[in-house]
């Protein structure tokens, strides 16, 4: 059984799963073993889709109440890619790539407004973490405008690896980092670039930190608080944009 976004039932998921259908996420009975569960795990696996086990208490609540025999999955409004497919695509394009890293955003409006900020502002995707970051749904759909739809999105099993690949394939990798002694403004982004926004309350990752070529910060006449992290975003895309405009 299933409606617009939600498939309920053993049958209907795992068909939807082995068909390739567009998952979003798949959730799963924390008590259920045997077969199915081996079932589910694996074809989860190999098609990249993120698997978690909840209280059947849970699942209840996805599915409204209805018979979901210990497994709900979300069908994803979007088509995923891959950030390793989708740079050398820019490159053919003539396009200097600028990426987007979202690293722990969980709030949905704040990656709605985030989204249509990355449409009008020019960048060319946003890569997300399978784990960790808010479900693309139609309440993000709505809250972006309609831009997530417009956008290529990349779901990574790992952030550090897919930043890795970016520096491989040839972009620079800055991260936002209010701790940083340099301004966005003695950045440069006419280079192909990827860009990490964290959340408001951790920042960006340790790891992620790590693995970037250079950090900036966005000045504040104060420090009454961090800017909301779609607001900080907006400033940065709009920056990068006249660095782009001006060559």
């Amino acid at each position: 059984m299933s409606n617009t976004s939600t498939i309920y039932g053993r049958n209907p998921v795992i068909e939807a799963i082995e068909n390739d259908q567009k998952i979003e996420k798949v959730f799963l009975q924390s008590t259920m073993h045997g077969d199915f569960e081996v079932q589910v795990r694996n074809a989860c696996k190999d098609r990249d889709i993120p698997l978690t086990k909840v209280p059947f208490r849970k699942l209840n609540d996805l599915s409204r109440g209805k018979n979901h025999q210990g497994i709900v999955a979300f069908i994803s409004p979007v088509d995923y890619t891959n950030v390793s497919d989708l740079i050398p695509l820019l490159f053919d394009q003539g396009k200097t790539p600028l990426l987007l890293v979202l690293d722990g955003i969980t709030d949905v409006r704040n990656m709605g407004a985030i989204a249509r900020s990355a449409k009008v502002f020019g960048a060319h995707g946003i890569v997300i973490p399978a784990k960790g970051t808010a479900r693309i749904s139609d309440e993000m759909v709505k809250a972006s405008a309609g831009a997530i739809l417009e956008i290529p999105i990349c779901r990574e099993n790992s952030l550090p690896v897919a930043l890795e690949s970016m520096q491989m394939q040839g972009l620079k990798v800055f991260a936002t980092d209010v701790k940083s002694d340099k301004t966005i403004a003695e950045c440069k982004f006419n280079e192909p670039t990827a860009i990490i926004m964290g959340s408001e309350d951790l920042g960006v990752s340790k790891k992620s930190l790590q693995i970037c070529d250079d950090t900036f910060k966005i000045p504040q006449v104060d420090e009454f608080d961090s800017l909301n992290v779609s607001v900080a975003t907006g400033i940065v895309l709009y920056e990068v944009l006249l660095q782009r405009i001006d060559v």
